[in-house]
């Protein structure tokens, strides 16, 4: 079994989603909602792995109700020859973008870092390896780097001839498709396919599109099989019951990020290094009332502004259920702030051309930059919308 240090140390250094961001003894999946994630289907894949050399592409996140699914797995006496981990690590604790090492679990099983070096499981680590299983906690935004995780995990499984299975888990965004579509000069690691920054799918069926659009090198294609969650569709409002990485504390940073997080590639601060990460943002030149102070910390050890009186806005008094109703992104902040920073003569761009690499296109800067509304920013998008609205239509499971 997975040590009682492990499960510990995993739900005391993330908070549960919730509005009371304290620590709690962590509820079963079933307390949460009436949502089942596929992991939870065990009956569904059991016997896929029975007799089998199994590779897990898991982090803290997945669990079936309170136990990890390698313990689970274990339990029932499957063989785990290898472990993989995405950004932020097997326990899920290491900043963004930190590079994460390879390891051992219980002294034996190898622990493979995709994030750093290595993005792709090699011929080696997948020697004698019969079987993958996939189950990670998205988000439901292009940019959080789990779904590029995916993509190169099914690129290394298709290349070696070994099953996918993908343990599906709800898009606790999945109601929303919006924003620019990722153009090809601008593809990375934070967005690797032409969608919109939310594109409103579970974490299987956008395997599934991988898989069905031929997005993975040389038009390979995965034998893939997607275990389905119970009781979800695309408009459930699902409340996940373990923090995906270090800076969404809670239910309403989940909500937000899809759009806050194109300030990662900008001077201003989306709360990284205080306890409301993704639910304020701010500079030291902004004219406002608010203030937060960044300070090194737990999953940000050295974050934007560090130890500076930054001035913004407080994002946590808007309510959790006129969030979950909005059916678009919201680009007032980032035009606001830029704006007021602007006015500042203060540079609103980072010069390393992230911000491209976030917004999935040059466009967006340039008409942020000359001015336009954010009626007219969203109009310019709504062709390739259209476009993608069709592709996704095909890869639905709910």
């Amino acid at each position: 079994m997975l040590l009682k240090y492990y499960l510990l140390s995993a739900f005391c250094l993330l908070h549960f989603i919730s509005d009371d961001s304290s620590a709690q003894e962590p509820p079963s999946v079933t307390e949460i909602n009436d949502i089942l994630p596929g992991a939870s289907q065990v009956d569904q894949y059991i016997d896929f792995l029975n007799g089998k050399d199994v590779a897990l592409v898991v982090n803290h996140t997945s669990v079936i109700g309170e136990t990890h699914l390698v313990d689970s797995l274990m339990n029932r006496e499957i063989s785990i020859q290898a472990i993989f981990a995405p950004e932020h690590g097997f326990k899920g604790g290491a900043d963004a973008g930190a590079q994460i090492s390879d390891g051992l679990y219980l002294d034996r099983i190898p622990v493979y870092s995709l994030y750093g070096k290595t993005k792709k499981p090699s011929p080696e680590m997948l020697k004698g390896i019969d079987i993958l299983l996939f189950d990670i906690q998205d988000v439901g935004a292009r940019f959080y780097t789990y779904l590029s995780t995916l993509h190169y995990t099914m690129e290394a499984a298709a290349e070696q001839s070994i099953p996918i299975v993908v343990l599906d888990r709800p898009n606790p965004n999945g109601h929303l498709i919006d924003g620019p579509v990722m153009q090809a000069k601008f593809m990375s690691f934070v967005g690797l396919h032409p969608v919109p920054i939310v594109y409103g799918m579970t974490i299987g069926e956008y395997g599934q599109m991988i898989n069905g659009e031929r997005w993975l090198a040389n038009g390979v294609q995965a034998n893939l099989s997607v275990i389905e969650c119970s009781g979800y569709d695309h408009t459930s409002t699902y409340n996940l019951p373990i923090a995906p990485s270090p800076n969404l504390p809670n239910h309403r940073s989940v909500l937000l990020y899809p759009s806050l997080c194109l300030f990662e590639g900008t001077t201003v601060s989306v709360g990284r290094g205080t306890s409301n990460q993704f639910q304020l943002y701010g500079h030291p030149e902004l004219d406002m009332d608010y203030q937060f102070k960044p300070v090194s910390s737990y999953g940000a050890k050295y974050p934007k502004h560090q130890d500076q009186n930054c001035k913004g806005i407080d994002l946590r008094t808007l309510d959790i259920s006129e969030l979950k109703a909005k059916t678009q992104l919201d680009f007032s902040h980032i035009l606001n702030a830029h704006q007021r920073l602007s006015a500042q003569e203060v540079e609103f761009f980072n010069k390393n051309n992230f911000f491209e690499k976030l917004a999935g296109t040059a466009d967006l800067r340039e008409q942020i930059t000359n001015g336009w509304s954010e009626e007219q920013i969203r109009q310019s998008w709504q062709d390739d919308l259209n476009k993608f609205r069709l592709i996704r239509e095909k890869y639905l499971l709910y």
